[in-house]
């Protein structure tokens, strides 16, 4: 079993993306797991436009898709903390959601 541990985690995301520059066109939740190199190279996942938070099912298909699955014994947290200031809107609270993850055996990751 592969013993590697890395952290996902998800948020809703108004304008542009941590991992993604480009404007987005609505509200949309994204997934990434945060691993050595550049930003723009971890595995993401991104949610079609909605604010309706994605599933335990929808998550864990997500993780999939990215190679990935929640580390034995691990459930989502959530936590919120303020917007960046150099959003084009005013600073809101915002809701993050983190795991921690392991690679999927034969997985992509």
């Amino acid at each position: 079993m592969n013993k590697q541990i890395f952290g996902a985690q998800m948020s809703l995301r108004c304008c542009s993306t941590t991992t993604s520059p480009a404007a987005t066109d609505g509200p949309r939740w994204q997934l990434y797991v945060a691993m050595t190199g550049l930003v723009s190279e971890w595995p993401t996942y991104t949610w079609a436009p909605t604010a309706e938070i994605p599933t335990l099912d929808e998550r864990a298909r997500a993780l999939r898709d990215l190679g990935f699955t929640l580390a034995e014994g691990v459930e989502w947290e959530w936590t919120e903390h303020a917007g960046p200031d150099y959003h084009p809107h005013p600073a809101r609270v915002l809701m993050l959601c983190s795991a921690k993850v392991r690679p999927l055996e034969g997985g992509a990751a």
